[in-house]
């Protein structure tokens, strides 16, 4: 950092020393060099002088009537140690000098200053140094100062994050659904405080289950609030069946069309894919739609496991997009698996292919359900660390 000569010569110095001719001959000099310059002939005299007038820097004499140099550089340092003193002793005095040093003094010369030049070389050397140690210390206050104000708005922002978490758990079901001999369940571990994956389930009418997955592209809060306002279009469809006046809630791809213009509303860039699945538990079938949900879910029966491949675009991509419903006959049905991408993190396995053969022997294993396989993973710490919110949800034929 270089300091501007200009405000080296703006400085006030305070001589001390009881000869009148070496005093006058410095005060002089320094003058013609620009400097503001106040003198006292002791060192009590140039005490009162340091309290009133704050002077930059203080040239003093080690022996002086009244209070001698080392006294008056003491006291200086009591008040403050950003002050610079120099001090100039005579021959033979050595001791007294390094004790200035100890105390704190920021250079010493020895008497007679034949050379002014050299004094004042030391002036702007001692001057420039204490400039520099304010202007750190002050960027230093300044920093500590921001990064306060930093970590007021940090844990701020993690209160409102929490808060924004308890509201999103209130939003998902909170226990198993069971029906007409069929079982919902789900577990969801979030990567941060606010999850971009959203589940629900739900029996809007007798003898129909709906149930559905979305996970909405990146994390955090723009994620979060695409996943409420999806939850909160669900609900209207919900409602309206409840109050006979729309069915478009067991209309799987009638629900991701109208979710599709919802977020082509928002203009915030987000998408999401999504398997929206309704049971008939009377008929024994499933009517769903997917929105290039994956993984592929894993629908299991008693001859078979196989994925249902993804179909179509994510919703939030482009406003005339198109969704099929598609329907599965659920004879022998076993279970069904929904998981959001994150959970093929959890899988060791090295290539995508290999993964997807993972989660299908998951899917068949009938001694447990992804939701017990993520349960014990995330008991294990395996998924504190994990990139990406990972949710999954189960569908069980129970009797």
């Amino acid at each position: 950092m270089e300091v501007n000569q200009m405000l080296l010569t703006d400085s006030k110095l305070l001589v001390v020393d009881d000869e009148k001719a070496v005093r006058d001959s410095i005060v002089a000099y320094l003058e013609d060099s620009g400097y503001t310059v106040l003198e006292a002939d002791n060192g009590q005299t140039a005490l009162e002088l340091f309290e009133r007038e704050s002077p930059d820097l203080v040239i003093c004499d080690l022996r002086m009537p009244v209070m001698d140099g080392l006294q008056l550089l003491r006291r200086i340092m009591e008040v403050t140690d950003e002050v610079p003193v120099i001090v100039v002793s005579g021959a033979g005095v050595m001791t007294d000098v390094v004790e200035a040093l100890r105390l704190g003094a920021s250079d010493y010369l020895m008497k007679p200053v034949v050379d002014l030049g050299v004094l004042e070389h030391s002036v702007e050397r001692s001057l420039e140094r204490s400039l520099l140690i304010r202007e750190n210390y002050r960027y230093r206050v300044e920093l500590e100062a921001r990064n306060q104000e930093l970590q007021d708005h940090v844990d701020r922002l993690k209160l409102d994050l929490q808060a924004g978490r308890a509201v999103q758990q209130r939003l998902l079901p909170e226990f198993p659904l069971e029906h007409g001999g069929y079982q919902v369940n789900h577990r969801m571990v979030p990567s941060s405080y606010l999850s971009g994956d959203l589940v629900d389930y739900f029996q809007p009418v007798p003898g129909k289950l709906v149930f559905y997955v979305a996970d909405v592209s990146g994390h955090g809060a723009s994620s979060a609030l695409i996943t409420l306002l999806i939850k909160n279009q669900i609900d209207r469809y919900r409602d309206e069946i409840e109050n006979d006046a729309s069915d478009i809630v067991l209309i799987p791809a009638q629900v991701l069309r109208q979710i599709n213009l919802e977020l082509m509303k928002t203009h915030t860039g987000k998408h999401a894919t999504m398997f929206y699945g309704v049971i008939d538990t009377e008929e024994g079938r499933l009517d769903y739609a997917s929105a290039a949900h994956f993984p592929a879910p894993v629908i299991c029966t008693r001859q078979v496991c196989r994925a249902i491949e993804p179909e179509n675009l994510a919703v939030g991509l482009f406003d005339d997009a198109h969704y099929e419903n598609r329907r599965l006959d659920l004879d022998g049905f076993e279970r069904l698996s929904v998981m959001s991408d994150g959970f093929l993190e959890l899988l060791d396995d090295s290539t995508l292919q290999e993964k997807e053969a993972h989660l299908l022997e998951l899917g068949a294993d009938p001694t447990h359900t992804m939701v017990d396989f993520l349960t014990q993973i995330s008991e294990s710490g395996k998924t504190q660390s994990a990139p990406d919110d990972i949710t999954v949800l189960t569908v069980e034929k129970v009797n």
